[in-house]
Protein backbone atom coordinates (compact mmCIF):
# COMPACT_ATOMS: atom_id res chain seq x y z
CA UNK A 1 0.00 0.00 0.00
CA UNK A 2 1.02 3.60 -0.86
CA UNK A 3 2.70 5.44 1.98
CA UNK A 4 1.73 9.38 2.95
CA UNK A 5 5.37 10.15 2.06
CA UNK A 6 4.80 9.31 -1.47
CA UNK A 7 1.76 11.61 -2.13
CA UNK A 8 2.12 15.52 -1.69
CA UNK A 9 -0.80 17.59 -0.62
CA UNK A 10 -2.29 18.03 -4.12
CA UNK A 11 -2.49 14.38 -4.64
CA UNK A 12 -3.56 13.68 -1.14
CA UNK A 13 -6.94 16.58 -2.06
CA UNK A 14 -7.80 14.90 -5.49
CA UNK A 15 -7.95 11.17 -4.06
CA UNK A 16 -10.04 12.13 -1.35
CA UNK A 17 -12.46 14.05 -3.83
CA UNK A 18 -12.52 11.05 -5.72
CA UNK A 19 -13.39 8.40 -3.18
CA UNK A 20 -16.26 10.96 -2.02
CA UNK A 21 -17.53 11.23 -5.30
CA UNK A 22 -17.45 7.81 -5.94
CA UNK A 23 -19.52 6.98 -2.28
CA UNK A 24 -22.03 9.18 -3.54
CA UNK A 25 -22.69 8.57 -7.04
CA UNK A 26 -21.06 4.97 -7.75
CA UNK A 27 -20.06 5.84 -10.49
CA UNK A 28 -16.79 6.11 -12.13
CA UNK A 29 -14.93 9.58 -11.59
CA UNK A 30 -13.47 11.50 -14.29
CA UNK A 31 -10.87 14.24 -14.16
CA UNK A 32 -13.12 16.99 -15.16
CA UNK A 33 -15.85 16.20 -12.65
CA UNK A 34 -12.49 16.66 -10.15
CA UNK A 35 -11.57 20.01 -11.88
CA UNK A 36 -15.10 21.04 -11.88
CA UNK A 37 -14.99 20.71 -8.53
CA UNK A 38 -11.64 20.91 -6.52
CA UNK A 39 -10.60 23.97 -5.42
CA UNK A 40 -7.09 23.79 -6.71
CA UNK A 41 -7.87 25.53 -10.22
CA UNK A 42 -5.88 22.45 -11.89
CA UNK A 43 -6.55 21.70 -15.43
CA UNK A 44 -8.16 18.44 -16.40
CA UNK A 45 -5.18 17.28 -18.17
CA UNK A 46 -2.71 17.84 -14.95
CA UNK A 47 -5.37 15.62 -12.93
CA UNK A 48 -4.97 13.25 -15.23
CA UNK A 49 -1.46 12.80 -14.46
CA UNK A 50 -2.40 12.56 -11.09
CA UNK A 51 -4.44 9.81 -11.18
CA UNK A 52 -2.25 8.05 -13.29
CA UNK A 53 0.16 8.46 -10.92
CA UNK A 54 -2.81 7.18 -8.54
CA UNK A 55 -3.04 4.04 -10.51
CA UNK A 56 0.50 3.26 -10.45
CA UNK A 57 0.54 3.27 -6.53
CA UNK A 58 -2.31 0.98 -6.54
CA UNK A 59 -4.93 3.41 -5.31
CA UNK A 60 -7.56 3.70 -7.76
CA UNK A 61 -8.60 1.88 -10.65
CA UNK A 62 -10.30 2.20 -13.89
CA UNK A 63 -12.92 0.06 -14.62
CA UNK A 64 -13.47 -1.59 -17.85
CA UNK A 65 -12.85 1.11 -20.61
CA UNK A 66 -14.39 4.02 -18.81
CA UNK A 67 -12.06 7.21 -18.73
CA UNK A 68 -13.28 7.69 -15.12
CA UNK A 69 -11.49 5.69 -11.80
CA UNK A 70 -12.85 4.14 -8.57
CA UNK A 71 -11.23 3.28 -5.48
CA UNK A 72 -9.44 0.23 -4.52
CA UNK A 73 -9.23 -1.21 -1.42
CA UNK A 74 -6.12 0.37 -0.60
CA UNK A 75 -7.57 3.44 -2.19
CA UNK A 76 -10.14 3.35 0.51
CA UNK A 77 -7.99 1.92 3.39
CA UNK A 78 -5.34 5.30 2.66
CA UNK A 79 -8.77 6.99 3.00
CA UNK A 80 -10.26 5.69 6.18
CA UNK A 81 -7.17 5.71 7.96
CA UNK A 82 -5.97 8.87 6.99
CA UNK A 83 -8.17 11.55 4.85
CA UNK A 84 -11.65 10.55 6.41
CA UNK A 85 -13.12 13.60 8.19
CA UNK A 86 -15.72 11.63 10.77
CA UNK A 87 -19.15 13.79 11.39
CA UNK A 88 -20.43 13.86 14.62
CA UNK A 89 -24.04 12.19 15.32
CA UNK A 90 -27.11 14.94 14.79
CA UNK A 91 -28.72 15.52 18.32
CA UNK A 92 -32.06 14.16 17.09
CA UNK A 93 -29.95 11.30 16.13
CA UNK A 94 -28.20 10.54 19.33
CA UNK A 95 -31.68 10.82 21.13
CA UNK A 96 -32.87 8.63 19.17
CA UNK A 97 -30.42 6.30 19.83
CA UNK A 98 -30.92 6.27 23.17
CA UNK A 99 -34.23 6.04 23.32
CA UNK A 100 -34.15 3.12 21.49
CA UNK A 101 -31.10 0.94 23.46
CA UNK A 102 -32.60 2.79 27.09
CA UNK A 103 -34.60 -0.47 28.51
CA UNK A 104 -35.11 -4.13 27.64
CA UNK A 105 -35.54 -6.85 29.93
CA UNK A 106 -32.77 -8.92 29.18
CA UNK A 107 -29.19 -9.36 26.84
CA UNK A 108 -30.33 -11.09 24.33
CA UNK A 109 -33.75 -8.34 23.66
CA UNK A 110 -30.91 -5.87 23.94
CA UNK A 111 -29.08 -7.32 21.36
CA UNK A 112 -31.81 -7.59 19.00
CA UNK A 113 -32.51 -4.19 19.54
CA UNK A 114 -29.11 -3.13 18.91
CA UNK A 115 -29.01 -5.37 15.57
CA UNK A 116 -32.18 -4.22 14.30
CA UNK A 117 -31.23 -0.51 14.69
CA UNK A 118 -28.02 -0.82 12.76
CA UNK A 119 -29.98 -2.17 10.26
CA UNK A 120 -32.57 0.70 10.23
CA UNK A 121 -30.41 3.58 10.40
CA UNK A 122 -27.85 2.93 7.61
CA UNK A 123 -29.87 0.64 5.55
CA UNK A 124 -27.70 -2.03 5.26
CA UNK A 125 -26.95 -5.32 7.50
CA UNK A 126 -26.69 -4.63 11.40
CA UNK A 127 -24.88 -7.70 12.98
CA UNK A 128 -24.34 -8.42 17.10
CA UNK A 129 -22.72 -11.09 18.94
CA UNK A 130 -24.25 -12.07 22.37
CA UNK A 131 -21.61 -12.20 25.34
CA UNK A 132 -18.89 -14.82 24.83
CA UNK A 133 -19.78 -18.31 26.86
CA UNK A 134 -16.35 -17.35 28.56
CA UNK A 135 -17.35 -13.86 29.27
CA UNK A 136 -20.75 -14.57 31.04
CA UNK A 137 -20.13 -16.23 34.88
CA UNK A 138 -23.33 -17.95 36.26
CA UNK A 139 -24.88 -16.84 39.74
CA UNK A 140 -27.14 -19.42 40.94
CA UNK A 141 -29.26 -22.16 38.86
CA UNK A 142 -32.38 -23.68 40.19
CA UNK A 143 -34.30 -27.15 38.94
CA UNK A 144 -38.05 -27.40 38.53
CA UNK A 145 -39.71 -30.47 37.97
CA UNK A 146 -42.47 -30.38 35.45
CA UNK A 147 -43.62 -33.67 33.71
CA UNK A 148 -41.91 -37.16 33.23
CA UNK A 149 -38.48 -36.79 32.69
CA UNK A 150 -38.89 -33.32 31.82
CA UNK A 151 -37.16 -30.53 34.45
CA UNK A 152 -36.98 -26.72 33.44
CA UNK A 153 -33.25 -25.21 34.20
CA UNK A 154 -33.52 -21.42 35.64
CA UNK A 155 -30.11 -19.76 35.84
CA UNK A 156 -28.78 -16.49 36.31
CA UNK A 157 -25.56 -14.82 34.98
CA UNK A 158 -24.36 -11.77 35.25
CA UNK A 159 -26.31 -10.54 38.45
CA UNK A 160 -29.70 -10.60 36.56
CA UNK A 161 -29.49 -11.81 33.43
CA UNK A 162 -32.08 -15.22 33.66
CA UNK A 163 -32.25 -17.64 31.40
CA UNK A 164 -34.99 -20.89 30.88
CA UNK A 165 -34.02 -24.29 29.63
CA UNK A 166 -36.18 -26.77 29.22
CA UNK A 167 -34.31 -30.62 29.50
CA UNK A 168 -35.00 -33.91 29.63
CA UNK A 169 -33.22 -36.46 32.59
CA UNK A 170 -32.35 -39.70 32.38
CA UNK A 171 -35.10 -40.69 35.16
CA UNK A 172 -37.75 -38.96 37.20
CA UNK A 173 -36.30 -36.51 39.65
CA UNK A 174 -38.01 -35.60 43.10
CA UNK A 175 -38.49 -31.51 44.08
CA UNK A 176 -36.43 -32.68 46.90
CA UNK A 177 -33.85 -34.48 44.73
CA UNK A 178 -33.52 -31.33 42.06
CA UNK A 179 -33.08 -28.76 45.54
CA UNK A 180 -30.61 -31.17 46.27
CA UNK A 181 -28.55 -30.92 42.81
CA UNK A 182 -29.20 -27.12 42.51
CA UNK A 183 -27.63 -26.73 45.94
CA UNK A 184 -24.42 -28.97 44.97
CA UNK A 185 -24.06 -27.04 41.93
CA UNK A 186 -24.54 -23.74 43.19
CA UNK A 187 -22.36 -24.16 46.24
CA UNK A 188 -19.45 -25.52 43.65
CA UNK A 189 -19.70 -23.38 40.48
CA UNK A 190 -21.66 -19.88 41.35
CA UNK A 191 -19.55 -17.15 39.59
CA UNK A 192 -17.49 -19.11 37.57
CA UNK A 193 -17.74 -18.69 33.88
CA UNK A 194 -20.15 -21.08 32.08
CA UNK A 195 -17.07 -22.10 29.34
CA UNK A 196 -15.72 -23.30 32.56
CA UNK A 197 -18.75 -24.59 34.09
CA UNK A 198 -19.23 -26.59 31.01
CA UNK A 199 -15.46 -28.19 30.90
CA UNK A 200 -15.38 -28.78 34.57
CA UNK A 201 -18.39 -30.62 34.34
CA UNK A 202 -17.39 -32.84 31.67
CA UNK A 203 -13.92 -33.34 33.21
CA UNK A 204 -16.02 -34.92 36.05
CA UNK A 205 -17.97 -37.00 34.07
CA UNK A 206 -15.16 -38.46 32.64
CA UNK A 207 -13.46 -38.83 36.02
CA UNK A 208 -13.29 -41.83 38.28
CA UNK A 209 -16.99 -41.78 39.73
CA UNK A 210 -16.53 -44.29 42.95
CA UNK A 211 -15.47 -40.33 45.03
CA UNK A 212 -19.03 -39.09 43.74
CA UNK A 213 -22.03 -40.15 45.54
CA UNK A 214 -25.43 -40.60 42.91
CA UNK A 215 -26.52 -37.50 44.48
CA UNK A 216 -23.58 -35.39 43.18
CA UNK A 217 -23.53 -37.70 39.95
CA UNK A 218 -27.42 -36.68 39.14
CA UNK A 219 -26.25 -33.30 39.75
CA UNK A 220 -23.62 -33.31 37.30
CA UNK A 221 -25.35 -35.32 35.16
CA UNK A 222 -28.07 -32.55 35.05
CA UNK A 223 -25.93 -29.76 34.47
CA UNK A 224 -24.05 -31.24 31.35
CA UNK A 225 -27.77 -30.73 30.36
CA UNK A 226 -28.22 -27.36 31.09
CA UNK A 227 -24.78 -26.15 29.77
CA UNK A 228 -24.39 -28.33 26.90
CA UNK A 229 -23.46 -26.58 24.02
CA UNK A 230 -26.40 -26.65 20.97
CA UNK A 231 -24.91 -25.96 17.80
CA UNK A 232 -28.33 -24.60 16.80
CA UNK A 233 -27.78 -21.44 19.39
CA UNK A 234 -27.19 -17.98 17.70
CA UNK A 235 -23.71 -16.58 17.66
CA UNK A 236 -24.79 -13.55 17.05
CA UNK A 237 -27.99 -11.17 15.79
CA UNK A 238 -27.75 -10.19 12.03
CA UNK A 239 -30.71 -7.97 10.69
CA UNK A 240 -31.38 -6.50 7.85
CA UNK A 241 -29.10 -8.55 5.17
CA UNK A 242 -31.53 -8.05 2.64
CA UNK A 243 -31.01 -4.57 2.31
CA UNK A 244 -27.32 -5.97 0.41
CA UNK A 245 -29.59 -6.57 -2.53
CA UNK A 246 -30.24 -3.25 -3.76
CA UNK A 247 -26.76 -2.44 -4.06
CA UNK A 248 -25.44 -2.37 -7.59
CA UNK A 249 -22.10 -3.96 -6.77
CA UNK A 250 -23.29 -6.53 -4.88
CA UNK A 251 -26.44 -7.05 -6.66
CA UNK A 252 -24.55 -9.94 -8.82
CA UNK A 253 -26.47 -13.22 -8.16
CA UNK A 254 -23.06 -14.64 -7.84
CA UNK A 255 -21.80 -12.32 -5.30
CA UNK A 256 -25.19 -12.45 -3.71
CA UNK A 257 -25.14 -16.31 -3.36
CA UNK A 258 -21.34 -16.63 -1.61
CA UNK A 259 -22.74 -13.82 1.02
CA UNK A 260 -25.70 -15.21 2.01
CA UNK A 261 -24.19 -18.70 2.02
CA UNK A 262 -21.24 -17.09 4.60
CA UNK A 263 -24.50 -15.72 6.38
CA UNK A 264 -26.21 -18.88 6.89
CA UNK A 265 -23.33 -21.13 7.59
CA UNK A 266 -21.76 -18.42 10.01
CA UNK A 267 -18.11 -19.48 10.57
CA UNK A 268 -16.46 -16.43 8.49
CA UNK A 269 -18.67 -13.72 10.16
CA UNK A 270 -17.89 -15.22 14.00
CA UNK A 271 -14.21 -15.59 12.77
CA UNK A 272 -13.91 -11.67 12.08
CA UNK A 273 -15.72 -10.57 15.11
CA UNK A 274 -13.45 -12.58 17.38
CA UNK A 275 -10.95 -10.50 15.67
CA UNK A 276 -12.65 -7.45 16.34
CA UNK A 277 -12.59 -8.66 20.34
CA UNK A 278 -9.19 -8.35 20.52
CA UNK A 279 -8.63 -4.87 20.00
CA UNK A 280 -10.23 -1.31 20.98
CA UNK A 281 -12.01 1.15 19.97
CA UNK A 282 -13.34 1.37 15.80
CA UNK A 283 -12.47 -1.78 13.75
CA UNK A 284 -12.71 -1.95 9.73
CA UNK A 285 -12.62 -4.63 7.35
CA UNK A 286 -12.37 -3.28 3.67
CA UNK A 287 -13.21 -5.73 0.83
CA UNK A 288 -10.16 -8.36 0.48
CA UNK A 289 -9.39 -7.30 3.94
CA UNK A 290 -10.91 -9.60 5.26
CA UNK A 291 -9.57 -12.75 4.22
CA UNK A 292 -13.14 -14.34 2.80
CA UNK A 293 -14.18 -13.93 -0.71
CA UNK A 294 -17.83 -13.86 0.19
CA UNK A 295 -16.74 -10.25 1.89
CA UNK A 296 -14.38 -9.26 -1.54
CA UNK A 297 -16.93 -6.48 -2.07
CA UNK A 298 -18.26 -5.35 1.29
CA UNK A 299 -16.95 -3.77 4.06
CA UNK A 300 -16.95 -4.70 8.04
CA UNK A 301 -17.36 -1.34 10.42
CA UNK A 302 -17.27 -2.44 14.03
CA UNK A 303 -16.89 -1.71 18.10
CA UNK A 304 -16.70 -3.89 20.84
CA UNK A 305 -19.46 -3.36 23.37
CA UNK A 306 -18.35 -3.94 27.67
CA UNK A 307 -20.18 -4.04 30.85
CA UNK A 308 -18.06 -2.26 33.65
CA UNK A 309 -14.64 -2.09 31.84
CA UNK A 310 -15.44 -6.43 30.71
CA UNK A 311 -16.21 -6.66 25.99
CA UNK A 312 -18.84 -8.46 26.35
CA UNK A 313 -19.23 -8.55 22.47
CA UNK A 314 -19.13 -6.85 19.19
CA UNK A 315 -21.30 -5.05 17.13
CA UNK A 316 -21.27 -3.36 13.27
CA UNK A 317 -22.33 -2.75 10.17
CA UNK A 318 -21.71 -5.29 6.94
CA UNK A 319 -22.09 -3.05 3.70
CA UNK A 320 -21.03 -2.09 0.33
CA UNK A 321 -17.13 -0.54 0.40
CA UNK A 322 -18.61 2.22 -0.85
CA UNK A 323 -20.12 3.01 1.90
CA UNK A 324 -20.60 6.75 3.83
CA UNK A 325 -17.65 5.97 6.24
CA UNK A 326 -18.15 9.58 7.88
CA UNK A 327 -21.22 8.84 9.31
CA UNK A 328 -21.25 4.68 9.46
CA UNK A 329 -17.83 4.92 11.90
CA UNK A 330 -19.49 7.59 15.01
CA UNK A 331 -22.54 5.82 14.42
CA UNK A 332 -21.17 2.18 15.59
CA UNK A 333 -19.16 3.58 18.06
CA UNK A 334 -21.40 5.49 19.75
CA UNK A 335 -24.34 2.72 19.36
CA UNK A 336 -21.61 0.26 20.88
CA UNK A 337 -21.56 2.97 23.74
CA UNK A 338 -25.24 2.92 24.16
CA UNK A 339 -25.52 -1.01 24.45
CA UNK A 340 -22.99 -1.04 27.15
CA UNK A 341 -24.35 1.28 29.06
CA UNK A 342 -28.06 -0.40 28.68
CA UNK A 343 -26.40 -3.57 29.61
CA UNK A 344 -25.09 -2.43 32.80
CA UNK A 345 -27.96 -0.55 33.94
CA UNK A 346 -30.12 -3.79 33.09
CA UNK A 347 -28.11 -6.01 35.23
CA UNK A 348 -27.30 -3.66 38.28
CA UNK A 349 -31.40 -3.08 38.64
CA UNK A 350 -32.67 -4.73 41.38
CA UNK A 351 -35.12 -7.69 40.58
Amino acid sequence: MAKLTELNDRSLYLLKNLVEHYIVDGQPVGSRVLAKDCDLNLSPATIRNVMADLEDLGLVRSPHTSAGRVPTVSGYRLFVDSLLTVKPLKKQELVHLQQTLASFDNTEDGVEAASRLLSDVTKMAGVVTLPKRELVNLRHIEFLKLSNTRVLVIFVTNEQQVHNKIIHTARQFSAAELQQAANYLNAIYAGRSLAAVREDVLQELRADQERMNQAMLDAVAMAQLAFKQDDSEEDYVLSGETNLMGFSELSDMQRLRQLFEAFSQKRAIIHLLDKCLEADGVQIFIGEESGYHAFAHCSLVTSTYSIDDQVLGVLGVIGPTRMAYEKIIPFVDVTAKLLGAALNQTTSSPS
